[in-house]
């Protein structure tokens, strides 16, 4: 399991260029509004590309397609490919895509906190 790193109040300028660039390698790897859904997405099982595209609203066949090369790439979703007719592929999360469990638990918490935020803000105009 990665090691968590803590953020006290104050730390070292060492401390925050380590922080900084360990999560500059993060936001790399998962960067844009659609690698984090399509790990979601594919969390329930296997799914084909059709599927995956209707299962995440708003992203088109020729992003996806680049987004699933990327994770695939970086170990997060694999790709199987079927000998049938018509020649069937599907995309499945890996073992490697629950390392980021807790990452997307983090900002789906973080979400709902900053809805019920500006949701109460704009009640209150």
């Amino acid at each position: 399991m990665a090691k968590t790193i803590k953020m006290p109040a104050h730390i070292s300028r060492e401390e925050c260029m380590r922080s900084l660039a360990a999560m500059d390698d993060a936001l790399f790897v998962i960067h844009g509004k659609w690698k984090l859904r399509i790990i979601v997405a594919l969390k329930g099982g296997a799914k084909r590309f059709g599927d995956l595209q209707r299962a995440i609203k708003g992203i088109s066949a020729k992003v996806l397609s680049a987004e699933l090369k990327d994770l695939e790439l970086n170990g997060f979703v694999v790709r199987h490919v079927y000998d049938s007719t018509p020649v069937s592929v599907e995309y499945e999360a890996t073992e490697y895509s629950n390392t980021l469990n807790d990452v997307i638990r983090a900002l789906a918490d973080w979400g709902a906190m900053h809805q019920q935020k500006i949701r109460g803000k704009l009640k209150q105009k």
